[in-house]
């Protein structure tokens, strides 16, 4: 109990994290403000565990729940079905392959900027979650089904990640370890809902 209570934070990022990704596999628009309060709870818990570009993604995810609350209520007027709900869409070849030459790019030179310039710790692993992560985020924002791809790499890292954290330096990011291993399971689940109902 009084480890629950002293990680307050960490509890309250898990709680409405699992919230958050619940609502999006449900396309329900209510994922994004939930997401805005999951990122502002984690700037707080990633800072204080130095994990820098971990602070960085998620002040990015303030702003990217903004434009996804936006685009999947007014944007992709063509993608939409038949009572106007903006539908998942697949991603083109180009696409994939512009978003991941920006990430290893991306990656590289976060961490060499929180390696050199900073006491950030594990500065490329955290990196390459980080930019992997912003990809991911629009992707989502965008609706395309390949996100969920996307977002389980991203989650087998990011738990590695906050487990060594957590047993070297802050046992408070156990709680994200756990987050991350129920994202694995509904990164699977989001992918089989959305495909389903992927646009014709």
């Amino acid at each position: 109990m009084t480890f629950l209570i002293e990680n307050w934070l960490e509890a309250a990022g898990l709680v409405s994290g699992m919230l958050c990704v619940w609502l999006l596999i449900k396309e329900h628009i209510l994922t994004f403000p939930i997401g805005m309060l999951y990122a502002v709870v984690t700037v707080i818990v990633v800072a204080r565990a130095l994990l820098y570009a971990d602070v960085l993604l998620n002040l990015y995810y303030v702003l990217m729940n903004a434009y996804g609350w936006y685009y999947w209520l007014y944007g992709g007027n063509q993608l939409r079905g038949e009572a106007g709900e903006l539908l998942p869409q697949p991603i083109t070849l180009k696409t994939v392959g512009v978003l991941a030459v920006s990430t290893v790019l991306g990656s590289l030179l976060m961490g060499y900027g929180f390696a050199q310039y900073t006491q950030a710790d594990m500065a490329n692993a955290d990196s390459l979650t980080t930019v992997a992560s912003f990809v991911a985020m629009w992707m989502s924002a965008r609706k395309y089904l390949s996100s969920w791809v996307a977002w389980f790499l991203i989650d087998i890292v990011q738990i590695g990640l906050y487990v060594l954290k957590g047993f070297s330096s802050d046992p408070g990011l156990f709680f994200y370890a756990a987050l991350y291993t129920v994202y694995l399971a509904m990164a699977v689940w989001g992918w089989l809902s959305w495909r389903r109902r992927l646009t014709p």
